[in-house]
């Protein structure tokens, strides 16, 4: 069953439970796929890669938001933002931890042979490629500077 589809029926659900901060959430999710399905150049269908990659950029939007929010005092704001995130969170694949990013990362070097930060660039390609979906390029980046640097 495709993304879409999925989305659909949880938002059926949510309606018949009356629960409208989940149906704030399903909707921005389903939204923001029509759009990505849309836009010019796109495939017919969302790959899965492109559904998650739609999926990481929402929940990275609400948490950069909340963060503004918590940091200007509007906790009312800050809470909208964290439901939405905790909504839409469970249609992306199980996240790594730093420990496990880690670990994949040292791996990697030792398979790519790199020795210096000047090899970031092909160690971050080959980590972003392969942990697609599973661990955010932020923390990847850290983690890379962090043992090449």
């Amino acid at each position: 069953m495709s993304l879409i589809t999925q989305i659909d029926q949880d938002i059926k659900l949510a309606m018949l439970a009356k629960q409208p901060e989940r149906l704030q959430g399903l909707r921005a999710i389903k939204s923001a796929l029509l759009l990505a399905k849309t836009e010019k150049g796109a495939a017919e269908e969302l790959t899965p890669e492109a559904e998650i990659k739609v999926l990481q950029k929402l929940v990275k939007q609400r948490k950069e938001s909340a963060d503004i929010y918590k940091t200007q005092g509007r906790d009312d704001l800050y809470q909208i933002e964290i439901g939405e995130m905790q909504v839409i969170e469970p249609y992306l694949p199980q996240q790594m931890t730093r420990f496990e990013i880690e670990g994949f990362v040292q791996e990697l070097i030792g398979r790519i042979g790199a020795t210096s930060i000047q090899d970031m660039g092909r160690v971050m390609g080959m980590a972003n490629k392969e942990l697609a979906g599973q661990a955010d390029g932020k923390t990847i980046s850290e983690v890379v500077k962090q043992l090449l640097g």
